[in-house]
């Protein structure tokens, strides 16, 4: 069987992206984004919003006119041709995995600070085990995590705004485990130094916040994770643009108001901070209540993307870009869990053996690529009547900043990348297909 079934509607399908979005980023993101941006975290925020925008608007159009698994890998496929389509799907399949790898890290910070690389290890075999059960399944876990999230998230805004004390830099933190005490490797990328000397305002120079846009991208980017379940929504044409634009306009207030919390009230401690948003709250049981709340997003947002994973997986492999296999839908389920078990595998992998911080670059620079490619797609839709309302100019100003950021991302994660691909399409050409 290689038929996915429609079974979410419009509140399910918001609920995974929010579940998507709504993770590690929040919990996670502020302190690398402040080390590197300095002063200039506000722009960067905007820049990174901004860019997740374009990129949403794109994405809803083409998932309007291909309500297909796959996500820019189908949309590249069917608009540009099969080598574009391939490099969307590779870049994701890599990016996201990296990703994963990184969010089941930040989930084992928050839970288990001395052992989080074997908690997110279990973490990725337990999510990736619940999504072979079936995309209802995805989606009640998904809203069940969301709706716990945003209860603690704006308590802990209300608890900055209010002004009690906050775990920095003397509150609790001395009481519980170290899980503010960032490791120099896990950041070591964005400044060469293990003492985070500032330079100019930032780690990075006074370019630093745009390489800061594109570590905040990581943050922003679960829409996608919609799209790519697009076999599996009911009237995709309808679900598909409501419940992007949807999940994306919660996400950017909550992000806006976290960004605000944190640069404001954790001031100078902020980049020492692996758990930004709880530090804000001072009391040692409310906490320790943000930290599960934390673990729970970061869940929450990794089962999201293994879900989003496997069925880009499923889609490549019916076009045999990955081994046929992949392709099996479970008769029961209705999921591809062949495609599911081999990236919770590799993310696994990930999680054991590379730092989380490099992990978020590297993620971020071949998500970027990925919608550069969809807005490509987007331009070459064929005919008038498939633009409907998207105007022109969103997915050329889409392709220049997503590509335009990437040119800032550390060039360690770029050359990486780039190298990644051009492996990817050799194999391509040169293997039997």
């Amino acid at each position: 069987m290689t038929q996915l079934e429609r079974r979410i509607g419009v509140p399910g399908a918001v609920a995974i992206g929010l579940g998507a979005m709504i993770g590690a980023g929040l919990f996670f993101v502020w302190a690398p984004a402040a080390l590197l941006a300095g002063p200039m975290l506000p722009a960067a925020v905007a820049l990174a919003a901004a860019i997740a925008v374009l990129n949403a608007l794109s994405t809803a159009q083409l998932a309007m006119r291909h309500p297909v698994s796959g996500g820019a890998y189908a949309y590249g496929r069917a608009e540009v041709g099969e080598r574009v389509g391939f490099a969307a799907g590779w870049m994701f399949l890599t990016g996201k995995t990296a990703s994963a790898a990184a969010i089941a890290v930040i989930a084992g910070q928050h839970l288990w600070p001395e052992h989080a690389r074997w908690v997110a290890a279990a973490a990725v075999a337990l999510l990736a085990a619940l999504n072979m059960l079936g995309v209802r399944v995805t989606a009640w876990v998904s809203s069940g995590i969301v709706a716990l999230v945003l209860v603690a998230v704006p308590g802990a805004l209300g608890w900055a705004a209010a002004g009690p004390p906050t775990a920095e830099p003397d509150g609790v933190l001395a009481l519980l485990p170290p899980a503010s005490a960032l490791p120099s490797g896990d950041f070591g990328f964005v400044g060469g130094t293990d003492d985070f000397g500032l330079v100019g305002g930032s780690a990075a120079g006074p370019f630093g916040w745009l390489t800061a846009a594109g570590m905040l991208f990581f943050a922003f980017a679960g829409y996608a994770r919609m799209a790519t379940l697009g076999e599996e929504v009911r009237e995709p044409r309808r679900t598909l643009p409501v419940a992007i634009v949807a999940a994306l306009a919660v996400v950017l207030a909550l992000y806006a108001a976290v960004a605000w919390a944190t640069s404001a009230r954790l001031g100078p401690d902020l980049i020492f901070s692996a758990t930004p948003l709880a530090d804000l709250v001072g009391h040692p049981a409310l906490h320790a209540v943000m930290l599960g709340a934390g673990a729970l997003a970061c869940l929450g947002s990794l089962m999201g993307i293994l879900a989003g994973l496997s069925r880009t997986g499923l889609a490549m492999a019916r076009n045999r870009d990955l081994p046929g296999p992949l392709s099996r839908i479970a008769a029961r389920t209705r999921t591809p869990v062949l495609a599911e078990a081999a990236v919770a595998l590799v993310a696994i992998a990930a999680a054991l053996l590379l730092p989380a911080g490099s992990l978020v670059a590297f993620s971020s620079t071949c998500v970027l690529v990925y919608y550069a490619i969809a807005h490509v797609a987007a331009m070459r839709m064929r005919g008038r009547a498939q633009r409907l309302w998207l105007p022109v100019w969103i997915p050329w100003l889409g392709v220049v900043a997503c590509l335009g950021v990437v040119l800032t991302l550390p060039w360690q994660g770029v050359v990486g990348a780039a190298a990644w691909l051009a492996l990817g399409l050799g194999a391509r050409a040169l293997l039997p297909r």
